[in-house]
């Protein structure tokens, strides 16, 4: 199977309307309507739609690290110091945060330049004979499984934006209201995306990067699963919806059994013959060698290169993060004393933890990306009075790794990214069991992502002998009841998706993002100066702020969050 090429450029199409006889030949370079819409030029704009997901910037990145990671207790902003792209900084302590930021302004224009791809398929899609082109239904429900990932991101981060569909021209985009739909109302408009998407999408598809019906349906589960944490106006987590909860249920039964874990946790973040692989329900393609300059590389996640192999060792785990992978002599979390000493990493001999650590965490000494020939090194930091020694290892490869590519001064690499894991979707369904109170259901399936990452050990069982994951035996080692069972379920999530830019967003679901960061910045502040003062305000930072570029745009159509 072939992966889709992905195209760089926007399509652009200038659709003129003649207002007088005088010339009765058609304009030289000019289409009409009915020369468009063929099934070659359908399918062109469906490809542009797919190129979008791949159309970000280091600044500007779809994967999310600065707004799930740096945002969150798991990874601190990295690079030169606190003024090398200052607003992540802002992001990473929870102050100064504005609503003139470009950063957020770019990040909110390119989702909707996206959005109004997808729309342009769905309306060229909408006038073509299915008899023409075979493929009709099946595109149109790959278009709205996009509209909805996209979407999707913008909810996460912006909280109310305005739901635009293929009926709407690009240019009236501004004159529709982000409050036109409430909060409720606007997962709803998602997750009929997604509904629509299951519905029509086969199985599997015979291109690699395709969604499928599964994808659908994962994402649909995902999106009830955040609906089902109703908050009030203040982003208060004021009741968890049941109904929400069962369709979570709903949706991930068309998912459990269509994959499964991978053999090994690391498999998930290598390149080659590991991309799209048993637990890979939706990848970003990329690639490299495909005839272009460099390939159609991953430019969200350039800058966490290592320094000691180019540039720009941002997107840094943090200590707490490490601490968290801390277990006790049974081979469970620590709940609630795994930050009260931090792992030394000259002695980490010392201490038992999850293998998991191993394939998230770069440390001195230790190979990289098990590479027992690279050794990561302390002089591979950029800055480490600043920002300490680690660095992120999922998203990166081996310093020779033929997927690397110089785009100086950065290196990219063309590894997929995976959107959803088959580990997340059984989480959540566990969360989900959890909350309706059928906590005994969730247990195997957090037993199931445990003592896969028990097993997790083929890449780094030469240097990593002290690891060990149990997982809980009620009655044994573990009193399961619905409380322990929450706890277990959040600290799992945070565990197996780590620096994958979900961890800020799980904490807003949950109502606790002020009580887990401002803690965090306290302990923080101990030992890293820029802490200090760092406060995460309730009520305002659960959501960014709509950029004001973007409210001017609108002519004050779009409304400002609470609290900008």
């Amino acid at each position: 199977m072939k992966k889709i090429k992905y195209i760089l450029g926007i399509v652009l199409l200038t659709l003129l309307a003649a207002c007088s006889d005088f010339l009765e030949e058609d304009p030289y370079a000019v289409l009409s309507e009915e020369q468009l819409t063929t099934p070659e030029n359908v399918d062109g704009f469906v490809t542009a739609a797919y190129a979008a997901l791949g159309n970000d910037h280091y600044d500007i990145p779809f994967s999310l690290w600065p707004y799930g990671n740096v945002r969150s207790d798991d990874a601190y902003k990295g690079g030169s110091g606190t003024n090398d792209i200052q607003v992540f900084h802002f992001f990473e302590v929870s102050e100064n945060i504005r609503t003139d930021f470009g950063e957020l302004d770019a990040f909110w224009y390119n989702s909707f330049i996206a959005i109004s791809r997808v729309n342009k398929a769905l309306a060229a899609l909408n006038q073509i004979d299915e008899a023409e082109f075979p493929e009709k239904q099946t595109r149109i429900s790959e278009m709205r499984f996009l509209r909805g990932h996209f979407y999707f991101m913008l909810k996460i981060m912006y909280k109310y934006v305005p739901y635009i569909t293929e009926d709407i021209p690009v240019e009236e985009y501004g004159n529709y209201s982000n409050r036109a739909l409430s909060n409720d109302d606007l997962w709803n408009a998602i997750a009929g995306d997604f509904e629509a998407a299951a519905q029509g999408l086969p199985l599997s598809q015979p291109e690699v990067g395709r969604a499928d019906e599964t994808a659908a349906y994962a994402y649909l589960a995902k999106t009830r699963l955040y609906q089902a944490f109703e908050q009030d106006e203040d982003h208060n987590v004021v009741s968890v919806n049941q109904q929400r909860l069962q369709q979570v249920l709903d949706a991930t039964d068309h998912v459990i059994g269509q994959h499964q874990l991978e053999v090994d946790f690391a498999y998930n973040f290598l390149p080659g013959s590991f991309e799209n692989g048993p637990e890979a329900v939706f990848s970003i393609q990329f690639s490299n060698n495909d005839g272009t300059l460099h390939g159609r590389l991953n430019y969200s996640d350039v800058l966490a290169t290592p320094q000691g192999i180019g540039c720009c060792d941002f997107h840094k785990p943090s200590q707490n993060l490490v601490n968290a992978y801390k277990v006790n002599e049974e081979g469970l979390p620590l709940f609630s004393d795994y930050n009260d000493s931090n792992i030394d990493f000259n002695n980490l001999k010392a201490y038992d933890v999850d293998p998991r650590l191993y394939h998230t965490v770069a440390i001195p000494g230790l190979p990289w990306k098990y590479d027992e020939e690279d050794i990561y090194q302390e002089d591979w930091v950029r800055s480490p009075s600043t920002y300490g020694y680690t660095a992120s290892l999922k998203e990166n490869v081996t310093a020779d790794s033929e997927f690397l590519v110089n785009i100086d001064p950065f290196y990219g690499n063309s590894k997929n990214r995976i959107e959803i894991r088959y580990a997340d979707v059984l989480l959540m369904r566990a969360e989900a069991l959890i909350e309706l109170g059928r906590h005994n259901e969730a247990l195997p399936l957090i037993n199931e992502v445990r003592e896969r990452a028990d097993q997790s050990t083929s890449l780094i069982s030469s240097y990593a002998t002290n690891t060990g994951v149990s997982p809980y035996i009620n009655g044994q080692n573990v009193n399961w009841t619905q409380d322990v069972a929450r706890e277990a379920l959040r600290w799992e999530r945070r565990l197996e998706l780590a620096m994958e830019g979900n961890r800020f967003f799980d904490l807003v679901r949950w109502g606790i993002a002020g009580e887990t960061l401002n803690r965090y910045y306290d302990e923080e502040a101990e030992e890293i100066s820029y802490y200090e003062g760092a406060s995460f305000d309730e009520g305002r930072e659960e959501y960014l702020p709509i950029p004001q570029a973007q409210i001017n745009f609108s002519q004050d159509v779009y409304l400002q969050n609470t609290g900008y």
